[in-house]
């Protein structure tokens, strides 16, 4: 079939390279001069199986009701006239009972352990490099009663396939050198050797690059403006300008802006645009910084090596479609990242510290929606929320093989449009 996939980043290049993998004839359609300019341009770096654990759990509420008013915490929710927002937020809450949690972290980690075997396949058939490091990933406690709650998680995550292992404080300091130098003390963590880092940005240009070379075609620079429906069906994806693509088959992998192109077709999909924040800091040849990926449960944030370089990634703030960048809250990134690692110098002779913010989708449970829609030829994969580098080949698969009528690897139920 053609197949037309809106959406350039790593979900929809992903996409795009499974089902050319099945045979179909693909078109991507991004309005960005370049693969992974928006989203997937500078996020945390993680391939992260141990963070299915959702925003969405029984211990939000309060955390939630303590950061409100608070420019610099973890998760900022601005209260706004927009009743997407405010639905979107009664069905977060809906979400935070312990069985619906229990439920999406089961999901999340049976398509994230595909995701994760996908990737390390495609790495290793199309030789891709992208600072990728495999030394596993450390989620490190500077709270006692976070870490007391981490356990059971970390059970739970073994029981369904993700080795996360509790560690003691003096474990994560050999696991990670770098620690010792920290002002914050850690008591305690987590450790799961088979998960990964690596810069996101850079494998999907790579991967784009071999999915043109199996002859998919990209079409950048290009805004869609409308999808054209003729009776059940969508006969045509209009551009900018007036231009008409037509195709069998549509994808939208359009990330936060997927509702907004869905909406004039009458199908409404639960995700809102939680905004993330990331620095990048150049490190001096001298810098003492850490070379396992890690996840600092407490301040939200994970910090992944990329070369010569630190990403520290994370928080979310829920405002709407604003993607400006907040000096208070990457100057909070900024210093938590040096506390833990006082010695990760900038280099003085590069850039300096580079901030950036994007727009991550998110359903109430993190749960991403991948499928058909209620119109035949009209699939939807998006709703990654921080885990859009984590599940991208896995999502990419399953949408494959769910347009082609394949079986797939996993149970599609849990991810159903």
């Amino acid at each position: 079939m053609r197949v037309v996939v809106l959406g350039a980043g790593l979900v929809g290049v992903a996409s795009a390279w499974y089902l050319a993998e099945a045979g179909h004839e693909v078109t991507v359609i991004d309005r960005q001069p370049a693969a992974a300019q928006e989203t997937s341009f500078a996020n945390g770096g993680q391939i992260s199986t141990s963070h299915a654990e959702p925003w969405a759990n029984p211990g939000a509420p309060l955390k939630i009701l303590k950061w409100l008013g608070r420019e610099d915490s973890p998760l900022l929710w601005r209260l706004r006239a927009d009743p997407a927002q405010w639905a979107w937020g009664l069905r977060f809450l809906g979400q935070c009972r312990p069985a619906r949690t229990r439920a999406n972290i089961v999901a999340i980690l049976a398509l994230a352990l595909d995701s994760r075997t996908r990737l390390k396949a495609l790495r290793r058939e199309l030789d891709l490099h992208y600072d990728e490091l495999e030394r596993g990933i450390l989620h490190v406690y500077t709270d006692s009663r976070e870490f007391a709650a981490a356990i059971p998680q970390a059970a739970l995550m073994r029981e369904f396939g993700c080795e996360r292992d509790v560690k003691s404080a003096t474990e994560c300091l050999e696991i990670e050198p770098a620690l010792r130098e920290s002002s914050v003390a850690i008591v305690g963590g987590t450790y799961t050797a088979g998960d990964e880092s690596g810069d996101a940005c850079q494998f999907v240009q790579r991967l784009a690059e071999r999915c043109a070379a199996r002859g998919v075609t990209f079409r950048y620079g290009s805004t869609v403006e409308r999808l054209d429906q003729a009776g059940d069906r969508v006969a045509g994806v209009y551009l900018a300008g007036g231009e008409r693509i037509v195709a069998d088959a549509y994808v939208v992998a359009l990330g936060s802006y997927s509702p907004l192109l869905l909406r004039p077709l009458g199908i409404a999909i639960p995700v809102y645009p939680a905004k993330g924040y990331s620095i990048t800091v150049p490190l001096d040849e001298g810098s003492i910084a850490p070379s396992v990926s890690l996840t600092d449960d407490g301040a939200k944030l994970v910090f992944s090596r990329l070369g010569s370089r630190l990403r520290v990634a994370g928080t979310a703030e829920f405002t709407g479609y604003d993607t400006s960048i907040n000096a208070v809250r990457c100057a909070a990134i900024a210093r938590r990242a040096f506390a833990l690692f006082p010695r990760a110098r900038p280099h003085e002779s590069r850039d300096g510290v580079v901030e950036w913010a994007g727009l991550r989708p998110a359903t109430p449970g993190n749960v991403p929606l991948v499928g058909c829609t209620r119109i035949p030829n009209l699939f939807v994969n998006t709703g990654h929320g921080t885990l859009g580098w984590t599940m991208a080949c896995g999502t990419g698969a399953l949408l494959a093989d769910l347009l082609t009528g394949k079986q797939p690897a996993i149970d599609p139920a849990p991810y159903s449009v």
